[in-house]
């Protein structure tokens, strides 16, 4: 009895303990799958985190680019305004260019009617500093054939010639000249005012005069109502005397 449950325990031990072994065999290929899905997911995780940082980066770059194209944009059309411009301007040169051609053909002639305007009020002018002014336009005229001065500078220079007239004709000035007198040259003094009055004084002061529009000559004046305002005025040109009011033998205006 005794012997036959021991082999009764010992065939249960048997049975269960291939029963475990077979369990055991049973679960380590569901353990291994689970391992490699695991492997699987890390490696998917790790390639999805990777490519989230690769799309950030190109999204990033994306927007720095359309910045830089925005900017692009601006500065092309700032430039295109500006090359608008350019060709304006371009093209207003050329047609200066093409004027200037024609204005300086005109310029000799006009230059050449203008010194003999200039020169004819001279001559018909009262007749102070003569041969400064018409020397003035001579040399002018010898510029004019120089190939080293241009038709602007002939201009110019004519244009600084009607400057010194229209200046004549706001200053006070005296000076010594040789005029003619009775037949004979006199070496007198000379009071300019403007153009308003031209009168002359002996050295000696006894004999004073004025240059008469009308007869184109010198006129002897009456001393004892001149002489001393044209002696006053000699002294003030020649800043030795403050500024009065002088009694000038004035022309009455005409009427047109």
């Amino acid at each position: 009895m005794t012997t036959t449950r021991l082999r009764t325990l010992l065939v249960a031990i048997c049975i269960g303990g291939s029963a475990s072994i077979t369990g055991a065999q049973s679960i380590d290929p569901i353990v291994e799958v689970g391992k490699q899905r695991t492997e699987a997911a890390k490696v998917s995780q790790a390639k999805i985190d990777r490519l989230a940082d690769e799309t950030a980066s190109l999204l990033s770059d994306y927007k720095t680019v359309m910045k830089q194209v925005d900017g692009l944009k601006v500065y092309n059309a700032r430039l295109e305004r500006q090359i608008a411009n350019q060709e304006r301007r371009i093209r207003d040169i050329d047609r200066s260019i093409a004027e200037a051609a024609i204005i300086q053909r005109q310029i000799p002639p006009l230059v050449t009617r203008m010194l003999d305007g200039i020169e004819q009020f001279i001559n018909l002018d009262m007749p102070f500093d003569l041969d400064t002014r018409l020397g003035n336009i001579e040399a002018v005229r010898a510029n004019m054939d120089r190939s080293d001065v241009t038709s602007a500078e002939a201009f110019r220079q004519v244009l600084e010639l009607y400057s010194i007239e229209l200046q004549y004709g706001r200053g006070i000035e005296a000076y010594t000249d040789t005029i003619e007198l009775a037949g004979a040259e006199r070496e007198v003094d000379i009071l300019r005012i403007g153009r308003v009055a031209l009168v002359y004084q002996s050295t000696d002061g006894a004999e004073t005069g004025a240059w008469n529009k009308d007869s184109q000559s010198w006129e002897e004046l009456s001393a004892g109502d001149y002489a001393a305002a044209v002696r006053k005025g000699v002294r003030i040109a020649k800043k030795q005397a403050t500024i009065e009011l002088l009694n000038m033998p004035v022309s009455a205006p005409e009427a047109n």
